[in-house]
């Protein structure tokens, strides 16, 4: 594997493929000579503002200091400098014998140079690139798909057969898991078939006592009294017998992510459309009432005392009101009077219409603006920073009718024009200004989201919310992993009954690219001690163990269980039963697979590589894998 760039997410993308899948990696990163490496990630201020809190910076700058579990393991990881990814870069870093090839560099331009380059150099190459513009990128994945196609690869070889490309972006990549961890509090979250599924370590079984309904164990741990090397380690996706047998061992269990909504979610945040009572204030509906009533009265004495038609004595009654009826010389004093009525009723109208015109052109100039936090709100979550990842963030809330407030500095980013259009209430301000949040109504919302691009501005804000309400819940985006972890340990101390969460984005999105960079199939890997379980999507008609049987039935211990459906069947076949109603992705427990459902597995490595009918791409034997 070779990943190039030059900002944190190229290391940690090499400490999750030599960590986690245990793969050899080559990085080309720029020398630190060149000045391109990103500044410092915590800044005084910041360092400052953590030190206000519990007076544990110094502890704090020593996580940062020293060398975490983020940093790449040695032994697989091989380091060339260069300060681009020329063709001179690319062939020392071995491209052409490469399996994957990861561009990550923040600039567009730059990776896609790269990518023409290294398509060229082995058209067998599985090429993922970091890009911002997603048009753009879905144009390039064509573009490179189609010339790999014209390379000459090995069929029977896991890399040669899918030689494929894939854009990934931060934004779309990072959104779900921040949402995920805003609304229901849960940090390692895959989506798979419809589904959002986490890994969580359960305790042993008591002797007797059943596992839960719905829980899906694809792992059992070491014994707490063996180390593993009389040949006990893990059990990877054990049967029920083996689970029940278990002895005193842990699990590891997936299981669904429900998203909670609070029921008092009032007033409701998604109704885009516009209230005619909008148009009107309350005051000038009530006196265009009266007036209307006037009219109908004046109009029903003229027909009383002319004794004429009712619809030419109302006729009559509107030429009077908007004076273009002639005098009623001669006529009888009560048809003198009511006109004289009506006259008087037409100088009240008119003030009266020139009001209504401008509150409604004025209501027309709101409808387009931004809207203000209503009142009565609460439960709702408060949204910092509508650049490019809070964007994505806050149309991830509405699609799942989540209320939320956003706040944002700057009213040309990019965000805002996605808030107008999704009629979200929105200020406009800086957060770290005496008045903003409370306007976004921090004290009466469920979760804080810290997005924005400054470490500083995402802790102040964090640390002022917490001071208004110490119990609302906060997930903050911070850009360095260890004062992430540093930062999300302080907060925990001082508020332990609040839920606190910080995240490196670099960290939510390395196991995206690196599961792209194992195979489109990969949708996220769970780490079993010193063993790997694959999360994949793959095809039923891919392998005869699966066609045919129910999701029970397609299930082989040690080698891969079948989770979810991932995508509807295509085709309408006569002789093939209609599918039963079910949730998305959980389909009826006595549906046959059909060879062209597409369903998601868990895996370990060699059944992974026997459901693709493809062998594993061969690495070195050791503890990391």
């Amino acid at each position: 594997m070779v990943v190039c760039g030059d900002d944190g997410l190229v290391h940690r993308l090499a400490a999750e493929l030599s960590g986690v899948y245990g793969e050899r990696v080559t990085l080309v990163v720029p020398p630190a000579r060149d000045g391109r490496s990103r500044l410092a990630a915590v800044p005084g201020r910041a360092a400052t503002l953590l030190g206000r809190v519990t007076g544990v910076v110094g502890r704090a700058a020593g996580v940062n200091g020293s060398s975490g579990a983020g940093s790449p393991s040695g032994g697989l990881v091989r380091v060339v400098e260069a300060p681009e990814p020329d063709d001179e870069a690319l062939a020392e870093a071995g491209v052409d014998r490469a399996t994957a090839l990861a561009l990550v560099y923040d600039d567009d331009e730059t990776n896609i140079h790269a990518a023409l380059r290294a398509r060229r150099a082995n058209p067998r190459l599985r090429l993922v690139i970091r890009m911002y513009n997603r048009r753009l990128g879905q144009h390039l994945e064509e573009l490179l798909d189609q010339a790999g196609r014209t390379g000459n690869g090995d069929p029977g070889d896991l890399g040669g057969a899918e030689a494929t490309t894939t854009v990934l972006s931060d934004a779309d990549t990072a959104a779900p898991a921040l949402v995920a961890a805003a609304v229901s509090g849960h940090s390692k979250v895959i989506e798979a078939g419809g589904l959002l599924l986490r890994a969580v370590e359960r305790p042993p079984l008591a002797p007797g006592e059943p596992a839960r309904p719905g829980d899906r164990t694809v792992a059992l741990l070491t014994p707490p009294r063996s180390d593993g090397a009389d040949g006990e380690g893990p059990v990877m996706l054990p049967d029920a017998e083996a689970v029940a047998g278990a002895g005193g061992r842990g699990r590891i269990v997936l299981e669904r992510v429900h998203y909670s909504v609070p029921p008092h979610r009032t007033p409701r945040l998604r109704d885009r459309s516009l209230p005619l009572g909008s148009f009107f204030s309350p005051r000038l509906r009530w006196a265009l009432a009266w007036l209307a009533a006037a009219v109908c009265g004046l109009a029903v004495a003229s027909w009383l005392v002319t004794d004429e038609n009712p619809t030419h004595a109302a006729y009559l009654s509107l030429l009077d009101l908007f004076a273009i009826n002639d005098p009623a010389i001669g006529q009888p004093l009560g048809r003198q009077v009511l006109q004289l009525l009506s006259g008087l009723a037409g100088l009240l109208l008119l003030p009266l219409l020139v009001a209504a015109a401008l509150e409604g052109l004025g209501t027309f100039r709101s409808a387009s603006a931004l809207r203000r936090p209503p009142r009565g709100l609460s439960g709702h979550v408060v949204l910092l920073g509508l650049g490019k990842i809070g964007s994505r963030v806050l149309a991830r809330l509405r699609e799942l009718d989540i209320p939320v407030v956003c706040v944002e500095r700057d009213p040309q980013a990019r965000g805002v024009a996605l808030a107008r259009s999704l009629r979200v209430p929105t200020v406009i301000g800086d957060v770290t200004e005496e008045g903003v949040l409370e306007a976004a109504k921090i004290g009466e919302s469920r979760t804080l989201l810290a997005l924005t691009s400054s470490d500083t501005t995402n802790l102040e804000a964090v640390l002022y919310a917490r001071a208004v309400r110490p119990d609302v819940g906060v997930v903050m985006r911070l850009y360095e992993d260890r004062f992430s972890k540093a930062v999300y340990r302080t907060l925990r101390d001082s508020h332990p009954r609040a839920r606190t969460r910080s995240r490196s984005v670099s960290y939510l999105v390395a196991p995206a690219f690196a599961g792209a960079m194992m195979g489109r199939q990969i949708l996220g890997a769970v780490p079993v001690e010193r063993r790997v379980l694959l999360i994949a999507a793959v095809e039923a008609g891919s392998h005869p163990g699966l066609v045919g049987r129910t999701l029970a039935e397609a299930f082989r211990p040690g080698s891969w269980r079948v989770l979810a459906l991932a995508s509807e069947s295509t085709g309408d076949r006569p002789e093939a039963p209609a599918r039963p109603p079910h949730p998305p992705g959980e389909p009826a427990p006595g549906y046959v697979l059909r060879p062209d459902d597409r369903v998601v597995v868990a895996a370990t490595r060699q059944g992974l590589a026997e459901l693709l009918g493809a062998r594993p791409v061969p690495r070195p034997r050791t503890d990391a894998g």
